[in-house]
């Protein structure tokens, strides 16, 4: 069962990846979601050891500070379902706030990726 859930969860974390190509700075983002999918699949191989999870978990949490004020700043607005709409570049914090939640669902992702091989020890 713990084999299919880190496939699945490689596949979304690869289908996230895929989608920022049409984002401004896909790179940044490619690289953050494909490794957090990779991170899914080589774990139904091999153990990934402790460190490299804790050091990719915590340069996520780094970069997500950098976007936590964009976040409150959408938590402020009155407007909270501009969220799911289209970018307004007079409005940066829709897109700070899309990366913030991104960078979190993939930061718990990861955590559960740590407990899930910390059982196997």
């Amino acid at each position: 069962m713990k084999k299919a859930i880190n496939w699945l969860l490689c596949v979304i974390f690869l289908l996230f990846a895929y989608v920022q190509f049409n984002d401004p700075d896909p790179y940044v983002w490619v690289v953050i979601y494909g490794a957090v999918a990779l991170s899914f699949g080589i774990s139904n191989f091999m153990v990934i050891p402790k460190m490299v999870l804790i050091a990719l978990i915590s340069g996520l949490v780094l970069f997500s500070l950098f976007h936590v004020g964009y976040f409150i700043d959408w938590l402020q607005s009155d407007r909270h379902s501009e969220l799911f709409g289209e970018m307004v570049y007079e409005k940066p914090y829709i897109e700070g706030t899309r990366e913030f939640m991104g960078l979190i669902i993939a930061i718990l992702s990861l955590v559960f990726l740590q407990v899930q091989l910390s059982k196997k020890e």
